[in-house]
């Protein structure tokens, strides 16, 4: 069987299709940051100091496909950018967040001890893009 015959088959399985969309979404988010990182010339130690969090920290934020906004906030704030949110619908764009003054890591470590929302079954209300405690997860 070729790779291209397997390829066919592989995608043809149930839920196969939206999988492969996950995976490429995961890699992009992950891609997209270590390259704003990069272009920053910062090394995960360096952006570690900068946000306030451990270099392992930040090796996990790079590699997950669960990022809360606000991580996504502290982060582009640490590299010297900030964070906007657009939901693209047809030809509309709808600016849900704009970007924001820049924080300070200081500010980024009061706001991470607050309490973390929670679902009805008590988790961590961490839900791919959403801010916490925005949906159930």
């Amino acid at each position: 069987m070729s790779m291209k015959e397997w390829e066919k088959r592989v995608l043809k399985a149930p839920g196969a299709t939206a999988r492969v969309a996950e995976i490429e979404d995961e890699l992009r988010l992950a891609a997209g940051l270590t390259a704003l990182r990069e272009q920053a010339g910062f090394s995960q130690r360096e952006l570690a100091r900068r946000m306030g969090v451990s270099q392992p920290r930040v090796a996990a934020i790079e590699q997950s496909r669960n990022v809360t906004i606000d991580v996504l906030e502290q982060y582009a704030d640490a590299i010297g950018g900030k964070l906007e949110v657009t939901v693209v619908k047809g030809k509309s764009k709808i600016l849900l967040m704009a970007a924001h003054p820049q924080r300070t890591p200081a500010t980024w470590r009061h706001i991470s001890k607050q309490k973390t929302a929670t679902t009805a079954a008590g988790k961590p209300a961490r839900v791919g893009m959403h801010r916490r405690g925005s949906r159930s997860g």
